[in-house]
């Protein structure tokens, strides 16, 4: 079904550096990849960097996802719209954890990822489909960031270094869950 999300991957080096590296994936990489980015950027306390890119980039983050980063005073420098084929390239940075928040992303065909990291998906509603005043349109933008950063606070809060093959596998079970 989603075969570059769901092959389980063994993590089979305990001794992975700090921090772990995470990848959020969404279609166009300028809304919730970005939200999702920031998110763990701010709350992960150097435990894990995050990045983020598109299968099909805009070339642009929209303009109310810098609106929410920047009401909830965090950093925007270093949000851009890129492709993924930067992550999956030589002498980019290994990634340990892949996370597709988009329904899109989720079924397309994956790049392989240098040091095979662990997948999953954690889909959440486009907010560029929201309609309404410039108000309810910025609203759907931050239940965004705060769903990815609800899920995002769940996942940080495991203890990756002593976790099994099949206790990390339930990662995908995060973005099932209500929000």
């Amino acid at each position: 079904m989603y075969a570059c999300l769901w092959e389980e991957i063994a993590v089979t080096d305990q001794s992975i550096s700090q921090p772990y590296n995470v990848l959020f994936i969404c279609t166009e990489n300028s809304a919730r990849s970005i939200l999702a980015e920031a998110a763990m950027n701010s709350m992960a306390n150097s435990r894990f960097k995050a990045f983020s890119a598109g299968s099909n980039p805009s070339g642009e983050v929209h303009p109310m996802t810098l609106n929410v980063l920047k009401d909830l005073r965090l950093d925007t420098g270093f949000a851009r719209s890129k492709s993924w084929e930067e992550f999956s390239e030589p002498g980019s940075p290994e990634m340990h954890f892949v996370f597709t928040v988009c329904d899109t992303a989720a079924g397309e065909a994956c790049p392989i990822w240098p040091g095979h990291p662990l997948s999953g998906h954690w889909g959440v509603p486009d907010p560029k489909r929201a309609e309404g005043n410039e108000a309810e349109i910025g609203l759907a933008f931050a239940d965004t960031y705060k769903m990815l950063a609800r899920r995002i606070g769940v996942f940080i809060a495991l203890p990756h270094e002593s976790l099994d093959k099949l206790a990390l596998s339930e990662i995908d079970a995060i973005g099932r869950s209500p929000d």
